[in-house]
């Protein structure tokens, strides 16, 4: 199994007028390809500025951060945008969905940024919808839909530009608990498929049903634990 993730020293400071504070203070991991990872901590503790880093959606400022063998720190940032488009697909704890766009429009958007001929969009669109099982509901707006079905809509479009990596930041946060879990169920087939998964999360039944917890406490990882009998 090849390594999907590969972090060293990883450090993360903002300046707050001339203050530097330190939010990541060497955070070292790997994650291999087809895992199933949820990331932990407290609120403050770094796992979203790490959450960000990992999605290219911020720099580090000092360390080594390598996915699928390419050290991404050496890259400037339309290299990392392109990237962050075709390898990488994002679900989000409030969906983050076109309210006045069905569920195929907001599918379909990520290939636009991605360049995916006009010709392919509708079908991978399609039948990303149908892999999570919304096939009857593909020209319904947000509005129209349970919170269940608009993160299903997120999901789709993550996977739609058939990235490596998923990132799902607090996927389930906004909903209720048999949602969460048809959710969580989603996100566990689509890694039985090979896609590797990394969940963000505070919550410990959430992490339960990931593969290996990484905990981060105070801006470093201080332990990953493996669930027995996962898989």
């Amino acid at each position: 199994m090849a390594t999907m993730i590969w972090m060293e020293d990883i450090r993360k400071a903002y300046r707050l007028g001339e203050q530097e504070v330190p939010i990541l203070k060497g955070i070292n991991l790997s994650i291999e390809e087809g895992e199933y990872v949820a990331i932990m901590g407290m609120s403050g503790s770094g796992k979203s500025t790490l959450m960000n880093i990992i999605g290219c959606l911020d720099r580090p400022t000092s360390g080594h951060y390598v996915l699928e063998g390419r050290n991404l720190t050496t890259l400037n940032n339309e290299e990392l945008a392109y990237i962050r488009n075709r390898r990488i697909g994002f679900v989000f704890q409030q969906f983050n969905l076109l309210s006045r766009s069905t569920a195929l429009e907001n599918v379909m958007l990520p290939m636009v940024y991605a360049g995916v001929p006009k010709s392919q969009r509708r079908q991978r669109a399609e039948d990303a919808l149908t892999r999570v099982g919304l096939a009857n509901r593909m020209f319904n707006r947000p509005s129209q839909m349970s919170g269940g079905q608009q993160q299903r809509v997120a999901i789709a479009r993550a996977l739609v530009n058939r990235p490596a990596l998923v990132l799902a930041d607090e996927p389930t946060g906004a909903l209720d608990t048999e949602t969460s879990q048809e959710v969580m169920d989603l996100l566990t087939e689509l890694n039985r498929q090979g896609i590797t998964i990394v969940i963000v999360t505070h919550e410990l039944d959430v992490a339960e049903q990931t593969q290996r917890t990484i905990h981060v406490k105070d801006g470093l990882v201080i332990n990953s634990s493996t669930f027995a009998g996962k898989y």
